[in-house]
């Protein structure tokens, strides 16, 4: 098993007290694909440099920091391609250091 990094762009649209309920969706979608969440940190809420959707022009950060196979990245790929509140995730491996990832993505998901 692997070490990843993924970092989410929450679009809660107005719900800001969802965002518990969703970052712990996420680890839970994790953990049932067979992966091990070592830790979740909550960043800000940040306005996006460049909106490709005026409905949707920013979003709550979130970085999960999980072991898991490398056919398991392409099972959450699809799984949080379809989750509503998941506006863009990007999988990377994560380095010796939590929150040092690798220079090479490995997946990412719109």
């Amino acid at each position: 098993m692997k070490r990843y990094e993924g970092l989410f762009i929450l679009n809660l649209a107005g719900r800001e007290e969802g965002l518990k309920e969703a970052v712990d969706r996420l680890s839970t979608e994790i953990g049932a694909a067979g992966g091990k969440v070592e830790t979740v940190q909550k960043l800000d809420k940040k306005a996006f440099a460049r909106v490709a959707d005026r409905r949707v022009n920013a979003g709550h950060y979130v970085n999960v920091i999980f072991e898991a196979g490398p056919a398991t990245l392409t099972v959450l790929q699809t799984k949080f391609a379809h989750v509503e509140d998941v506006h863009r995730v990007l999988f990377t491996e994560a380095g010796a250091e939590a929150g040092a990832p690798a220079t090479l993505p490995v997946a990412a998901a719109t």
